[in-house]
């Protein structure tokens, strides 16, 4: 295994290495910020949006109420 290091250099290997997993980390990191759920920077601004449009179960029950008042 030794023989291996004669071969190669191994400032430019360990120089290439933390190049790469710095770069794979970044990338990760990019991937994960164009999610909505792992988004840390914006926040979770789709879900916040559908959780607005959502009706309440109470002002729903209330107004199928008054509609059946209104019907009868």
């Amino acid at each position: 295994m030794w023989r291996v290091w004669l071969l190669f250099d191994p400032r430019r290997i360990l120089i290439a290495l933390g190049v790469f997993l710095f770069s794979l980390a970044v990338l990760i990191h990019f991937i994960l910020l164009s999610t909505d759920r792992f988004n840390w920077i914006e926040g979770p601004a789709a879900s916040a949006s559908v959780q607005a449009e959502m009706v309440l179960p109470g002002k729903h029950e209330t107004s199928l109420v008054s509609q059946a008042r209104t019907i009868v």
